[in-house]
């Protein structure tokens, strides 16, 4: 009787395909239109300077077929003030031409899958109306 055994090369998601340069401009010119007409006015309309850590910018990033929506926070006090860092909370990655899976960020820093196989369009839909995926500032 042949023995089963977990392999984990057999469990991880392949890479996400890589747009050409014209589509990825697209992809990129989307998301930071939606930025800034969406998610900014919305979550954060004003920057409220704490003695504790703050949202002081809403952004993206394009890395390896994924485009991550980032909270900048900048710390307010103690020896390390003044710092910034970069906390992401949603992303898109591509799966092909105008196909895109939504991920969530876990409070435990894993990515979590929410959405798969929608339209850039509907993507973007779903992070500004599902409650989960908002930047929360």
């Amino acid at each position: 009787m042949r023995r089963r055994t977990w392999m984990p090369g057999l469990m991880t998601k392949a890479k996400p395909a890589l747009p050409d340069e014209r589509e990825k401009l697209e992809i990129v010119a989307a998301c930071d239109a939606f930025i800034r007409d969406v998610l900014k006015p919305r979550f954060l309309p004003e920057i409220r300077p704490s003695d504790w850590t703050y949202v002081i910018d809403i952004r993206g990033a394009w890395a390896g077929g994924r485009y991550r929506f980032l909270k900048r926070y900048r710390v307010g006090s103690g020896e390390n003030a003044g710092e910034e860092f970069d906390a992401p909370f949603a992303r898109l990655v591509r799966t092909g031409r105008d196909r895109f899976d939504i991920d969530w960020m876990r409070h435990t820093g894993q990515w979590w899958p929410l959405h798969e196989g929608r339209s850039l369009a509907q993507a973007l839909h779903i992070l500004e109306t599902d409650g989960v995926l908002h930047p929360h500032c």
